[in-house]
């Protein structure tokens, strides 16, 4: 991979680890930033009918759930960051072999080729 695509993935990368940032930031600051008492409005603290209990424990938590994902991307971003600082990025951790520009492209984080992610999956 020569240095103009190196940057252009780079560039890439530090636009998805700042939109990721914020999203997780929105995610987590609607899940935690507000007591279940606000989030249904009551000022009695108590929810006039069960669903609308159940259905704010279960925003909360797809929220969570989803930060969570967003912060597993968030770190696999981070550590594509610093292959390429230590001139590692572009190759597969497990067979050493260069991963396809095409994989790079759709996936700018990507750890493995096509073919060890492939087996990495069936296991």
């Amino acid at each position: 991979m020569n240095k103009r695509e190196l940057e252009k993935i780079k560039k890439i990368l530090l636009e998805k680890r700042a939109e990721l940032r914020r999203q997780i930031d929105g995610l987590e600051g609607e899940s935690l930033g507000t007591s279940q008492r606000d989030s249904v409005g009551d000022l009695s603290g108590y929810s006039y009918h069960m669903a609308d209990v159940g259905t704010d424990n279960y925003n909360r938590q797809f929220n969570l759930e989803l930060a969570s994902k967003e912060g597993k991307i968030l770190y696999e971003t981070e550590q594509a960051l610093l292959r390429i600082k230590e001139r590692k990025f572009g190759k597969c951790e497990v067979c050493g072999r260069k991963i396809q520009r095409a994989r790079l492209k759709v996936v700018p984080y990507a750890r493995f080729c096509i073919d060890c992610k492939k087996r990495k999956e069936q296991e």
